[in-house]
């Protein structure tokens, strides 16, 4: 490709609504133009980052075996109907009507239409198993649209779905996807993690997030640098304290604490470490009549380490909780504690609670709560002699740099990540929603088992340019670079020379199969290089008269800081060297 040809559109300033690093340099780089919130064309440059990574992604899923097909992304209601989607999900879902005043979707994502597909074409376990997928557009209504590419509405994704006849075989398929899913990272060039993830009320183990390092990442990423162990903040395991408790050192003394309502302002006030304080989380259940109304409610009392975080999710899975639960309202909690929040705890309640304790503090001895009275805590408690051991034990908090590692090899890091890819067994759930089954092979119909497969072919890009970039701009992975190789002759208009020597090598690597570009739009050399380094082209080749008198062009990786000498004559073999480095 010539410049000349192409449509390059670069800015100096990005737009004020531009939050993260990819946003503001893709929409720099003319690689992609808001049209709406959320909403975004994807231009010429950025669109060859799309397909080249849709080019991986598909290379891959077919050497897998998968299948692929393209699925509507209007999807009429019914199906969704038949899982409860339609009215389960929330805002998120785009719900329409077309001119007859049917009920419509606006698909985030295709379970309910392969599987309807299955249940028609797949009639025999002869037929198992099958992994259908599509690289399509979906949309997702986002409450609120924000970074670009990494939260949109509108995005392309792969999504891919395989059926089984049972859960070994299941289990199976979704090792080949797991597998299949670690080369196409690989072969990204980006840094990446593969972490257990939550599977929530589905259960099981199967399940694995592909998250991108980056500062900038949303997502905890928990790992042990000594180990394969990783898993999101989610499912990472916060082992129980060794040993047994200590006995108690101290009495229990009701201690003033004078507008100190938070754990840290209490320990900073008796001068004592954050972790010997613990804090209240009051929650509550609602019991529901057949109409949904309220008949009776239940108020827990969760307590943990003053210095640790409550895990939602892990608390969802608490017995009790976890069909759903809610935070207390303000009127609960006082009537349950008599004081108002910041002064909590389980000593001298009013009423009677469920009161789950988190390993940790369960393990606690002399330590220090809210005394239900505002302005007041107390120390020195101990469970059994102040108060009774609690209704229930449970791991329900969010694990912490050096904690010791579920696999007991080594202290735990964390570090941050973007999810850019999820492998997922999904058992019946969808496939006895919809009734449907095949013949097995005792002559009797049984659901299929099934997984879901996705990568983010949009956030991909956005995702590799938070790992990839520095003051100048993008750095692209040659992988998915738009061109992996720029060659900018200075002069170009003016020396026959340059002209010559710039149009022989820019065809020398078009036959050699290398996707390159020449800057062929006469620009001066240093808008020249400013755009191609904002653009993010990982290898630049520069011709000019001065070098040409020696026979030479200089060569310039994007992470390089300084440009190398190479003679004209090895131009070529030394930048397919450096490709294939």
């Amino acid at each position: 490709m010539k410049a000349s040809q192409f449509f390059i559109s670069t800015l100096k300033e990005a737009p004020a609504d531009a939050e993260v690093v990819s946003h503001r340099l893709m929409t720099r780089a003319g690689m992609i133009k808001k049209l709406g919130a959320g909403i975004y064309t994807y231009m010429p440059m950025g669109l060859r980052v799309i397909q080249k990574v849709e080019r991986i992604v598909r290379e891959e899923m077919n050497r897998s075996g998968a299948v692929e097909l393209t699925m509507p992304v209007v999807q009429p209601a019914e199906y969704w109907q038949e899982t409860g989607r339609f009215d389960k999900m929330g805002p998120e879902l785009l719900r329409i009507q077309d001119r007859h005043g049917r009920d419509f979707i606006v698909q985030p994502t295709s379970e309910e239409v392969v599987t309807d597909i299955a249940r028609q074409e797949l009639r025999s376990y002869k037929q198992l198993p099958k992994n259908f997928y599509q690289i399509q557009t979906k949309f997702r209504d986002e409450r609120r649209p924000r970074f670009g590419l990494m939260r949109g509405r509108e995005f392309i994704m792969k999504d891919a779905y395989s059926f089984d006849r049972d859960e070994a075989a299941a289990k199976a398929s979704y090792q080949v996807m797991a597998a299949a899913y670690r080369r196409i990272f690989d072969r990204f060039g980006l840094r990446y993690r593969a972490v257990a993830a939550d599977s929530g009320a589905i259960g099981g183990d199967l399940s694995e997030e592909f998250q991108v390092i980056a500062a900038t990442g949303e997502d905890a990423i928990v790992y042990c640098p000594d180990s394969d162990y990783a898993a999101n903040i989610e499912k990472a395991e916060a082992l129980a304290p060794s040993g047994s408790r200590p006995a108690p050192a101290n009495l229990m003394v009701k201690t003033p604490t004078p507008g100190k309502s938070t754990c840290a302002d209490v320990a900073e006030l008796l001068g004592v470490p954050l972790a010997t304080t613990v804090k209240s989380l009051v929650l509550a259940t609602d019991e529901l009549n057949e109409a949904g109304e309220v008949v009776r409610s239940q108020v827990w009392l969760l307590l943990l380490r003053g210095d640790h975080d409550m895990n939602e999710v892990k608390v969802s899975k608490v017995p009790g909780l976890d069909a759903s639960f809610r935070f207390a309202t303000v009127p609960e909690i006082e009537a349950h504690f008599g004081s108002k929040p910041g002064y909590l705890g389980p000593i001298g309640m009013k009423r009677p609670v469920k009161l789950v304790a988190d390993r940790e503090v369960a393990a606690m001895a002399d330590w220090i709560c809210g005394a239900n009275e505002v302005d007041f805590h107390f120390t020195g408690v101990n469970w059994g002699r102040d108060l009774p051991e609690p209704d229930l034990v449970a791991d329900i908090r969010n694990v912490v740099e050096g904690d010791a590692s579920p696999d007991g090899k080594g202290p735990l890091a964390i570090e941050r990540g973007i999810e850019v890819g999820h492998v997922f067994y999904l058992g019946t759930k969808y496939s006895r929603a919809m009734n449907a089954t095949f013949l097995a092979e005792d002559g009797k119909p049984a659901p299929f088992e099934m997984g879901c497969y996705g990568i983010g072919i949009t956030r991909l890009p956005a995702a590799a340019i938070e790992q990839n970039h520095d003051e100048r701009g993008i750095i692209w992975p040659d992988a998915i670079a738009p061109f992996t190789v720029v060659i900018c002759p200075i002069g170009m208009d003016r020396s026959a020379d340059v002209k010559t020597a710039a149009e022989q090598l820019y065809e020398q690597l078009l036959a050699a199969g290398v996707d390159v570009l020449l800057d062929d739009r006469g620009e001066r050399p240093g808008a020249m290089f400013a755009d191609w380094e904002l653009i993010g082209i990982p290898h630049r080749v520069t011709i000019g008269d001065k070098g040409l008198k020696d026979g030479q062009v200089e060569y310039q990786h994007r992470r390089d800081a300084a440009a190398t000498k190479v003679a004209l004559v090895e131009a070529l073999a030394f930048v397919k060297g450096r490709l294939a480095a």
